[in-house]
């Protein structure tokens, strides 16, 4: 009896929900330039196959994992592997896309002929005119067979470089760097950050960021340190959490308002050996001193886990003596890695997302590769296919989907997968199961609905105002008090102020803020601008020639040491370092009257702060050393293990 009562409730329900229009289902916004609509329901559907019936995956009430299981069904092979390909949009004059204008033609290549189905954007125009590009590939995208829309990614905008008009020039809000705030220390602040960075992508048409970086800054000299949130794990887990949570809109995974986050790279990138990064040849290694060391640098990457982080990038790095749970790690990349990719991250620690190759790990290591362009040839890019470079790039593709990549970065040519497949060196079915992970994403992301954005709204909407105000307080609070001897710190508004290092514009932005004088002996105080020292030995690689590399001491007679030296004879000098790596600051301690660490801070904000009778209450999120002796000495795995001039946590409030 029961049971015919509850089968009778149902019935009821069911016949309300088709009768009752109070228990309608609202239209979702559609949006299309190609495809014609189709009613049914009085709802209407995008005609994505353009059969002029509604075939399951163009039905939006259904659930995206119903939707993605219906549209591979109709993939072709070659649409299959097209979709495991994660190019790079073109554009005039630059195949990495970099520029003011997409090259629309290539792209179209590659979205029609070689199924290619996500791109990279690379562009540095304005939002109007990024938002409207962005619509021209989705347009590209409907004229596919299945009308399958672009997912555009991109790396991260947000960061403020002083000086540099690129960062800017797309008009994206400009914070400090993740360094920065991992100084500031907030998980709710680094959730407004991701929410905020989330928000301007979506005003754009982009819906994946290729970040954040969950990698543990435990060699100083990294390269990449700048990228990291430092070189404590508990520290950079809450950071990696808070900003994921803020990219995706929520600790759930996917929804329409997302922007899918991809934490890197999985993982020991951090241990990089002698600093040098494996972009390039001569810095393919991390090195691991310690069994289990390994354990610390996983530790980030939980954070991602825990709030259902989209997508996951294997390093480029061979994991030199690494062992963790008594494992012996394979010598090859982790792109390559069955035990790092199956063994840890899918059974360990449960991540059910996508894993996406870093860029060209299945393209050869040529002697260019190796020994770097001849002199007077502009260096470019090449393979890195760490530990299998004797592998063909069919074989390398193969072990690499053995090991569990679904998608390969920087990759257009998927004919390589097809004919692994069709010769039965692959099963199709892994190729189903990767091509349904991320169809299944761009479902959840509401792309198949709404594939672009209104040129205007973006043009008032990334690096608004409001934005722009919450990145500048950021700022402010991301800078760490290291040194403030005699109260020199907060700096009197009368002083009469000689600036060393600004730029030349600098004068003319603060003439209503700041008392500038030309000649130092007319000064009550110099404030010095520096940057980390570094060195560029490998300028003849592609990598090698963008990086900061070396030593993190400045050199004997260094200009800017010299100039604080004769400055502090006469006047107290304050100076704000720009640390992208953890520089020796001994010299500077000995001659500065403060000492100001800074992250990306631009003028306004740093006088602001150098005026402002407010306690400094961000720390240093890793330590900076006494001298390169003490870095030499510490283990590129560990942690907190370095003699250091100001210890990891470090920073005085007045």
């Amino acid at each position: 009896m029961k049971r015919k009562t509850l089968k009778l409730l149902a019935l009821l329900i069911s016949s309300a929900l088709v009768s009752n229009p109070l228990w309608a289902i609202d239209q979702v916004k559609i949006e299309s330039q190609e495809l014609k609509t189709i009613t049914v329901d009085n709802l209407k559907f995008k005609d994505m196959d353009k059969d002029g019936k509604l075939t399951p995956y163009e039905d939006w009430r259904l659930t995206p994992a119903e939707r993605a299981k219906d549209l591979l069904a109709r993939m072709t092979l070659e649409e299959k592997a097209g979709m495991m390909m994660h190019g790079n949009a073109r554009s005039l004059n630059d195949e990495l896309g970099h520029g003011d204008k997409y090259n629309l033609e290539e792209i179209k290549n590659l979205v029609l002929n070689d199924k290619v189905n996500s791109l990279i954007t690379r562009l540095e125009v304005s939002p109007e005119d990024f938002a409207q590009q962005n619509n021209q590939l989705q347009k590209i995208a409907e004229l596919s067979r299945l009308s399958i829309p672009l997912t555009i990614s991109v790396d991260p905008r947000n960061t403020f470089y002083y000086g540099n008009e690129v960062t800017s020039k797309s008009g994206f809000s400009q914070w400090p760097g993740t360094l920065g705030m991992a100084a500031i220390g907030s998980e709710k602040d680094i959730n407004e950050y991701g929410d905020i960075i989330r928000q301007e992508y979506r005003s754009l048409g982009v819906t994946q960021a290729l970040s954040p970086m969950a990698d543990l800054g435990t060699e100083p000299r990294w390269a990449r340190f700048e990228g990291t949130f430092g070189e404590d794990p508990e520290l950079s887990k809450k950071m990696v959490r808070g900003y994921i949570s803020g990219m995706q809109n929520g600790k759930d995974g996917l929804n329409t308002q997302s922007v899918s986050a991809v934490v890197k790279h999985w993982v020991g990138y951090g241990a990089a050996e002698k600093g040098l990064d494996s972009h390039s040849f001569y810095g393919k290694y991390a090195l691991f001193t310690q069994n289990d060391s390994l354990k610390q640098h996983i530790i980030p990457f939980t954070g991602a886990f825990e709030v259902n982080v989209a997508a996951i990038m294997p390093t480029y790095s061979i994991l030199k003596n690494a062992q963790i749970n008594n494992h012996k790690i394979e010598p090859v990349g982790a792109g390559f890695n069955n035990y790092l990719l199956k063994d840890l991250l899918r059974d360990t620690y449960k991540f059910k997302g996508v894993i996406m190759s870093d860029w060209n790990i299945t393209k050869d290591c040529n002697e260019v590769c190796i020994n770097g362009s001849p002199q007077g040839v502009a260096p470019k890019a090449e393979g890195m296919p760490w530990g299998v470079e004797d592998l063909t790039v069919e074989e390398r593709f193969i072990k690499a989907i053995l090991a569990g990549v679904q998608q390969f970065g920087g990759v257009s040519d998927s004919s390589t997968i097809v004919s692994a497949v069709k010769s039965n060196k692959l099963d199709e079915k892994l190729i189903d199961s990767a091509v349904l992970a991320i169809l299944t994403q761009k479902f959840a992301l509401g792309q198949f609905e709404t594939p672009y954005n209104d040129p205007t709204e973006a043009s008032k909407f990334v690096g608004n105002q409001q934005f722009q105000q919450i990145a500048n307080k950021a700022q402010f609070n991301s800078m760490v008090l290291l040194e403030n001897e005699q109260q020199t710190l907060p700096l009197d508004t009368d002083k009469k102020v000689y600036l060393h290092g600004f730029m030349a514009e600098a004068k003319n932005q603060l003439k209503n803020k700041v008392t500038i004088v030309d000649d130092i002996d007319d000064a009550d105080v110099v404030v010095a601008r520096i940057d980390a020292p570094f060195e560029q030995n490998h300028k003849n690689y592609f990598f090698g020639l963008r990086h900061h590399e070396g030593s993190l001491a400045f050199p004997e007679n260094d200009e800017n040491i010299d100039f604080i030296a004769k400055a502090s004879k006469k006047h107290p000098v304050i100076v704000t370092v720009y640390l992208d790596r953890p520089a020796v600051l001994t010299p500077i301690k000995q001659y500065a009257s403060a000492i100001v660490a800074n992250f990306g801070v631009n003028d306004e904000v740093l006088f602001e702060r150098l005026f402002a009778d407010k306690p400094y209450n961000a720390k240093m999120p890793f330590a900076l050393p006494d001298s390169m002796e003490s870095v030499l000495q510490q283990a590129t795995d560990l942690p907190n293990d370095m003699k250091s001039l100001y210890p990891f946590g470090y920073g005085l409030t007045h």
